[in-house]
């Protein structure tokens, strides 16, 4: 036994899969549900900026602004729009005053100004109405895009779309998972409606 598991933990971390100890193999017998983050694991955790929508800037300082605040991030999505910003050859600006703020977005000032960016809760919490723009956000949420959402002094700018696709074997694996008789869940700090979108795609 101790030799199998060795070999077993041994050829499981070569595939990318870490199992801690082997009364952990021998519980796993009893497991009833198996709990999935949704970015990275059901996605393929590679996003890319598929839409802009700017209020009052044009895009280009959009991006500019957004890609310029994320450099303080080691969000994904916050890789994902520098990365765009990269491509299309904008120049990034100094950030200062960065904070995170978990679930929700950041806040950075970059050029002397300062930015909101994230989720609709963030905007809810700092008074920033979205307005009219709510259908075209829920819209691209719904496709299962993420939207990030861009204030400045409690005025709406902007939004920023990101899609991240379902891995090729997500659908497949919860399928095989569920047929064990094991429930599966998705967990994201995502938004719900793309969280369900997703979901939807995997049938969890």
């Amino acid at each position: 036994t101790p030799t199998a598991i060795m070999l077993g933990t041994g050829k499981g971390a070569e595939h990318g899969v870490l199992i801690k100890g082997a009364e952990y193999l021998q519980a796993m017998r009893e497991l009833e549900t198996i709990v999935l983050d949704k970015t990275g694991t059901i996605t393929k955790g590679e996003p890319e900026v598929t839409q802009l929508g700017a209020f009052g800037v044009t895009q280009a300082e959009l991006l500019q602004y957004v890609a310029s605040a994320e450099q303080g991030s080691e969000h994904p999505l916050g890789q994902a729009i520098i990365q765009s910003a990269k491509k299309q050859g904008v120049k990034l600006l100094e950030v200062s005053d960065f904070e995170a703020i978990p679930g929700h977005g950041i806040r950075a000032a970059v050029a002397g100004q300062t930015f909101l960016i994230g989720n609709r809760r963030l905007m809810e919490e700092r008074n920033v109405a979205i307005g009219h723009h709510v259908g075209e956000i829920e819209a691209l949420e719904g496709k299962g895009q993420t939207v990030m959402m861009v204030a400045k002094d409690g005025q709406l700018l902007g939004y920023v779309a990101v899609a991240d696709t379902v891995k090729e074997t997500s659908e497949q694996a919860i399928r095989e998972l569920k047929a064990m008789g094991i429930e599966v869940v998705m967990m994201t700090g995502d938004n719900c409606r793309t969280a369900e979108a997703i979901a939807e795609q995997v049938g969890v």
